[in-house]
Parts: C-alpha cells; structure tokens; sequence
C-alpha cells in the first residue's frame, strides 16, 4: 500500500473544508504552547476564563480568525492538569493539529464519512465531547478525532452513520462541554484505533514519541484545503 501523504496527496482535489476560512480576507495565527511561550503562567492556564481571555487578547491584537499549531509540540501547557500527569512520566507531546477560535464555529466534514464513535470524555483537561470519524482512500482506512466539541454535537449520532463530505456535523465547544479549555478544535488523525472507542490519546509521553507520530499522521495534509498559503508549515 502506499504511504499515507502519498495517497492523500493523490486525492487533494476530493478534500473539502474543516471550518470556514477565506484566505483572501481571513488571518491564521500560529500559537507557541512551548516553554518558549513565557506570557503563559501556570495561574493563567489554572484558570480556564483567564486561558480563554488571553486567547482571545492573541486573536483580536493579531485580527486573526483563528489560532492554529500544535503538532508534534512539546508542551507546557498540560501541567495544568493531573489528567496529564498519571505514571511517571508526564504526557506533554501533543499529536493532532489545533485550531483555537469562537464556541459555535462549526465544524465540516471533509470527505465521505462514517460515525466511528462519539463519547463526552468529561474530565478537566480531556476532550469534552468528542467524535470520531472513519475514512476510506482506495485501500486506506483511517480515522479523524474531533475533541472539543460543544455536547449537542453528539444528539442523533450512532455509530455507523454516514456523515456526508460538506455537512457541518459539529461546532467548538464552550469549556463547560470542551474539558474546560478555552473554545478550540482538536484535529487528529489515526490509522489504527487499537480497539479504542470515542477516545485516543492526543498527548504522549515523549518517550513513545516515535511509535505514536506512526500511528497518527500530520492533520495538516487535510488542512491544506482549509486554509491554502495561510497554513504554517510546521503546524
């Protein structure tokens, strides 16, 4: 079978859209959740209003529409919970894309889809309500979690269900529904799900580094159509 990138990139023309974005008029802006991102204080990221309304400060100095980045970040930003934190080695690699704007926005579905498993992972830090979506390229299977989402995203979902190319299937949640985050789409694609349902890890412990960037490609391939030239190129 051919490498993942080489059968997206054979099928580019057929991806649609993951959220509304006008190139011609709209701003990306690329987020540091590094430890080179000093503005962050763990009393800032403790406090999800006071995360939410720098975010937000970001957004609005910068005209951006959204934020985005994330994949393959070693971040800091996970001491802010003990979700994070469980064995003896810290999870802090992060392994989807980012996408960090206004509760509501919806989400579309970029290709053909069916329901793989939906779940409201309801602990601080986690996902929130999340969706998980099964995608097939010619001999390809793989799969895209949504987490973040607001909790009317998971009414009338079954699994199985098809989930048709353009249907706006989602919206970002607000924290109360999102595992208390600021409002914010996480993207992560998966090629085995390991018999896991409504969940995947989105943080690693950087000593599976290796094995868990494998198994769970760079979202920006599919958001290559959402945002053309405005993508950065390491998100």
């Amino acid at each position: 079978m051919l490498p993942f990138k080489e059968i997206i990139n054979k099928h580019m023309g057929l991806i649609g859209k993951v959220v509304d974005f006008d190139p011609t008029a709209d701003q990306l802006l690329p987020f540091d959740f590094t430890a080179n991102n000093t503005e962050l204080d763990l009393p800032t990221l403790s406090d999800t209003h006071r995360f939410s309304a720098w975010v937000d400060k970001k957004l609005a100095k910068n005209h951006a529409r959204y934020g985005i980045g994330g994949y393959n970040e070693h971040r800091t930003i996970y001491s802010r919970s003990t979700h994070f934190d469980q064995g003896e080695e810290p999870r802090r690699l992060h392994l989807g894309v980012d996408i960090w704007g206004a509760a509501g926005t919806p989400v579309y579905n970029f290709y053909h889809a069916k329901v793989h498993s939906f779940r409201f992972n309801n602990n601080f830090g986690d996902y929130g309500a999340t969706i998980i979506l099964q995608y097939q390229f010619d001999e390809l299977t793989f799969y895209a979690l949504y987490g973040h989402l607001d909790l009317n995203s998971l009414q009338h979902l079954y699994e199985g269900m098809t989930i048709p190319k353009g249907k706006a299937f989602a919206c970002f949640g607000k924290p109360a529904e999102n595992g208390q985050w600021p409002p914010h789409l996480h993207l992560q694609l998966i090629l085995d799900m390991h018999d896991l349902k409504g969940d995947y890890p989105g943080v690693c412990q950087f000593s599976k580094r290796d094995a868990y960037l494998q198994n769970c490609p760079d979202p920006a391939l599919i958001l290559t159509q959402t945002f053309a030239s405005a993508l950065p190129q390491n998100s």
